[in-house]
């Protein structure tokens, strides 16, 4: 799989924050890409500034409408320093259609999909409408939009009860509503309206049949400029609270080969649709006749994208770069193996037993686990702030293993070792996941978390002692601990908790 190093492109805005940022900038950097990032005022001394060639500070910016949203402000700032190239990362403009037509009529690379194609499959009727076209199963419901709450009942007179209103722009659980009765339809429909509105800029909502208890499986597909198109194997995604992720595996342990050549085909069938370029996620149910249907497809780089690269051995932000410069891809469907298995934790600073509220503060310490089956990809370090302007993900664990039983058992030790200080995360909650029986046996769907836990908390054995002994010993680990393999990212120097468990055995 040996590729060209040549880009057209020698620099790159990056259009978001976080970790994402440090993990489009790490691969820019390989390929010898210059970048720049923005600076806010929200988050003067964010950890992404710190990776980058360029910061442009915009922290006097007073217009009101957030940076990382402002087509005009990027546009500009990219022709003024004289960038060749954009990349939007996920969330913000990354499926706008607007900011990548601008981006092409200003002659700046953007690092994506054409804005023809954002449109139509960002816009979830037309998606459903190609899909259709091209034979694909979709779930039976609306034709386009429902412009009523008349028309609107006229579709579940037809389709019947229970259904799910979803906002014809967007994702992420916005403007969706899962409605069960006639009585409940004008309520959930203004606010699945209003909602999409307001996320969105288009309050325009379809209606679909809703499935029970499905699974969700999403393919990672690359398509070049040449016209080849391969995926990368799925990613179950049914771990979901309010449809936003939680944890992610791949591959899927339901899924077999045959039934993964069918979805896999499909997604290959629905992207070649529509010409689609660059790297791109087509979304399924699969329900539990394991008949699969077309849900939607995302147009941008995800964040649970990592899981892919581990099994696959391909870096996806590389190929993203390689695919926008021209590149054809340089494998065939028949030369990608799936190796191992991927699990992420998206770690998320809120607090599990107040209803997974928000928590915000400064972190005081944190410290990562380290190892060979432990990848990290994180926005913050020592001092970082939470705030309330972005959303509330800090860190993303992601665990390998050579099944998936070994995968779980060294997510169960990786999350043991994960030490934070400041801020409550979501980490109680991942190790309560993972002492459920359904989820270790994979029998799980994406009503798991609001039918089979009924704990939202769990700690382990001797977990607050670990917790008192990591704090106390912080005076000690200068000059005793500083060739263990684990780095303290505010001193620089070398810490190991899982040294602590093992001094307590």
């Amino acid at each position: 799989m040996k590729i060209k190093e040549d880009l057209k492109f020698k620099s790159l805005l990056i259009a978001n924050r976080g970790e994402i940022a440090i993990r489009i900038i790490s691969s820019a950097r390989k390929l010898g890409v210059s970048t720049f990032v923005l600076k806010t005022a929200k988050e003067p001394k964010a950890l992404y500034l710190k990776h980058a060639d360029r910061i442009i500070d915009l922290s006097e910016n007073n217009n009101g409408i957030n940076e990382f949203l402002d087509v005009e402000l990027i546009i500009g700032i990219a022709k003024q320093y004289e960038i060749d190239a954009i990349h939007p990362g996920y969330g913000f403009l990354a499926e706008n259609a607007m900011f990548a037509e601008r981006c092409a009529l200003e002659n700046i690379c953007f690092i994506g999909p054409t804005h023809d194609v954002i449109h139509k499959m960002g816009n979830k009727t037309i998606a459903k409408e190609i899909a259709i076209k091209n034979k694909i199963p979709v779930v039976g419901g609306s034709n386009g939009a429902v412009k009523s709450i008349v028309d609107a009942l006229q579709v579940t007179s037809e389709i019947g009860f229970p259904v799910i209103i979803k906002a014809s722009s967007g994702g992420g659980g916005r403007g969706m509503r899962i409605v069960t009765n006639a009585d409940e339809m004008e309520k959930l429909y203004n606010l699945a309206s209003v909602e999409a509105g307001k996320a969105f800029n288009d309050s325009s909502v379809f209606i679909e049949k809703y499935i029970r208890n499905p699974k969700h499986i999403e393919f990672q597909i690359l398509a070049d400029e040449h016209g080849n198109v391969v995926h990368l194997g799925e990613r179950d995604c049914s771990i979901q609270r309010k449809h936003q992720k939680l944890i992610e595996e791949a591959p899927a342990a339901v899924l077999n080969s045959s039934l993964r050549k069918k979805m896999g085909d499909a997604a290959i069938k629905i992207a070649k649709a529509v010409k689609y370029t660059n790297a791109g996620t087509v979304e399924f149910l699969l329900d539990e006749n394991l008949d699969f249907y077309f849900m939607e497809m995302n147009t941008r780089i995800q964040v649970e994208h990592p899981v892919t690269e581990a099994i696959t051995g391909l870096d996806l932000i590389e190929w993203q770069f390689r695919i926008a410069s021209g590149h054809k891809l340089s494998f065939t469907q028949d030369e990608i193996k799936l190796a191992g298995c991927a699990i992420e934790f998206r770690i998320n600073a809120e607090d599990v037993e107040s209803n997974f509220s928000p928590n915000q503060g400064t972190i005081n310490r944190i410290n990562f686990p380290n190892g060979k089956y432990i990848r990290i990809d994180t926005g913050v370090e020592n001092g970082s702030v939470v705030t309330p302007y972005f959303d509330s993900m800090i860190v993303k664990i992601i665990v390998t293993g050579s099944n998936r039983l070994k995968a779980l058992a060294n997510a169960r030790t990786a999350l043991n070792k994960f030490m934070i200080e400041g801020v409550k995360t979501t980490v109680p909650f991942f190790k309560a996941v993972l002492n459920n029986e359904k989820f270790l046996t994979g029998n799980y769907n994406t009503s798991f978390i609001e039918k089979e836990m009924t704990v939202y908390s769990y700690k382990e054995e001797n977990e607050e002692m670990v917790a008192a002994l990591f704090a106390a010993m912080d005076f000690y680990k200068d000059e005793k601990l500083e060739n263990e393999s684990y780095i303290d990212y505010k001193k620089g120097k070398n810490l190991s908790p899982w040294l602590f468990n093992n001094r307590l055995k």
